[in-house]
Parts: structure tokens; C-alpha cells; sequence
């Protein structure tokens, strides 16, 4: 359902809410999730701590919020860009593409969620995971279908797995990513996504 199709009173509460997880976003990148209370979040939302309790069960919570609307936007957008276009290898350069802007364009988020991935408590972690491996899982099913997809299309070769495929692929830009974050100057991310593709398409071993 669209925001403007929600009655007033749920469309005022869900910008509550945002207000709520933005300010949280705000506190958590600057000072980290376990140096914030939600007495400071509540101060910097303006509101109650009240009102924000009855939004959020406990900091746990809220940052669990804050991580999967995060996801949501991510996988839509890239959603969105696979779904583009009828050809397979357009497909993969829009997923590509889309990755890597989304990635650099939201670092601290991604600084966030990796510095607090690695000390995050184990009541964090136990549903935060659980969640976020299942859509990891559905979304490589996704990558995949474009792979079958262009096996039987005649697109590509079939020389393997079409799951194992989107997991090498999204391994390998996952990298890339990751190398960009550590050093942006030295290891930039590829502007074309063939650059990354070729690994794929093209054979390592002359004929």
C-alpha cells in the first residue's frame, strides 16, 4: 500500500516512526550502537521515550528496524534492475551496476552494519541473522532464475549449477565491494559492469 492511500493517523505514525529510525541511524553512526541509549535516540527524535517505546520494544529492536528497512530499500532497488529488460547479460550488468551504487552510495549504513555485524550481542544477532540469511538465500534463488534463464535461452553455456553461478557472482562483486570500501583509491569499483561479467562470460584458458 501506498503511503498517500494510508489513513491520516497511519500515515502520521509512520513518520513518527521514520523520525524515530532516522535519528537512531544518526547517534548509531556517529557514537556506535552499544555508546546510545534510547533516553538519547528519544531526545533526538523529540519525542517521549514513552511514545518511543511504544514503537520499539528495546534498542534491540530498533536496530533490528533500522537494519531490515535498510535491506528493504536494497532489495527493491535491485529488484527493480533485474527485472529490467528481456536479455540475461543486461540483467546481470543492471544487477551489477545497481549493487555497487547502492553500496557506495549508502557507506554509513554499510560502516554501521559491519562494525556492529562483528560485536553485535547474541540477542541481536539471533533473529537479525536468521532474517537476513533467508532473504540472502531467496535473493540468490532470484540471481539464479536469470542464470537458467539464459541456459535455456541458449545464452549461455551449461557448465554448472545455475544457483552455484549467482553465489560465484555475487561473491566476487561482493568482493570487489569490499576491496573498494578498504582502499577506494587502489582498488576502485569498475564503472562498467563487465569488467566484472567478463569473468563470467568470457573463458579464462585460450582454446
Amino acid at each position: 500500500m501506498q503511503t498517500e492511500k494510508l489513513p491520516r493517523r497511519e500515515r502520521e505514525k509512520l513518520r513518527q516512526r521514520q523520525e524515530m529510525l532516522a535519528a537512531a541511524f544518526d547517534l548509531f553512526s556517529q557514537k556506535g550502537y552499544h555508546n546510545v541509549s534510547m533516553h538519547e535516540i528519544a531526545v533526538k527524535a523529540e519525542f517521549a521515550i514513552g511514545t518511543l517505546y511504544r514503537f520499539f520494544d528495546n534498542k534491540e529492536d530498533l536496530y533490528k528496524a533500522l537494519v531490515l528497512e535498510q535491506c528493504d530499500k536494497f532489495e527493491d532497488a535491485v529488484a527493480r534492475a533485474i527485472g529490467d529488460g528481456d536479455d540475461e547479460v543486461e540483467k546481470l550488468r543492471n544487477y551489477v551496476r545497481t549493487k555497487g551504487e547502492r553500496f557506495r552510495g549508502n557507506l554509513p549504513f554499510v560502516r554501521l552494519f559491519l562494525a556492529e555485524s562483528r560485536g553485535a550481542s547474541f540477542n541481536i544477532k539471533a533473529g537479525l541473522d536468521e532474517e537476513l540469511r533467508k532473504r540472502y538465500y531467496a535473493f540468490l534463488e532470484r540471481l539464479a532464475l536469470i542464470f537458467d534463464s539464459g541456459i535455456k535461452n541458449k545464452r549461455f553455456k551449461n557448465v554448472t549449477d545455475p544457483y552455484h553461478l549467482a553465489v560465484a557472482l555475487d561473491s566476487v562483486v561482493d568482493a570487489f565491494l569490499l576491496l573498494w570500501l578498504d582502499a577506494p583509491e587502489r582498488h576502485p569499483y569498475p564503472e562498467d559492469p563487465d569488467t566484472i561479467l567478463d569473468i563470467f562470460l568470457k573463458g579464462l584458458v585460450d582454446p
